[in-house]
């Protein structure tokens, strides 16, 4: 079972790295499909293993110049009580309702990821002006 996880994180990542979305798009679903998982732990696993990840991440970009260090301190400081409102919401919330929530946020991913390559095809596409 462990290397069925590493391989679907593997795999999650280079896919999300490719199409340019958050890894947990595709590594929840993996893990619930292919493991067994239910929604919640699959769910809290994903959450679990993006923090190394994005250590690293801070720990490199710092190194180009590209690291916001108090933006990033407040996000990190507030994302602790977020997460315990999460587990209180999710505790209270039938499982039901949460895999209807994710399959909305996924389906919003896709279309957002289908109408910016519709524009892109057409040629309207608006220019990437990140700050």
């Amino acid at each position: 079972m462990i290397a069925a996880a590493i391989a679907i994180g593997v795999a999650a990542g280079v896919l999300s790295g490719l199409l340019g979305i958050g890894g947990g798009a595709l590594f929840v679903p993996a893990l619930v499909l292919l493991l067994g998982l239910g929604q919640v732990e699959a769910q809290a696993t994903s959450l679990l293993a993006i923090v190394p990840v994005a250590l690293v991440g801070a720990w490199r970009q710092g190194h180009y110049g590209n690291l916001r260090l108090g933006e990033g301190l407040v996000i990190g400081v507030l994302a602790v009580p977020g997460a315990l409102l999460g587990v209180v919401v999710v505790n209270a919330v039938p499982e039901r309702a949460i895999e209807l929530a994710f399959a909305l946020l996924l389906l919003w991913i896709a279309w957002t990821l289908g109408s910016g390559a519709w524009r892109e095809l057409r040629g309207d596409a608006a220019p990437d002006v990140r700050p």
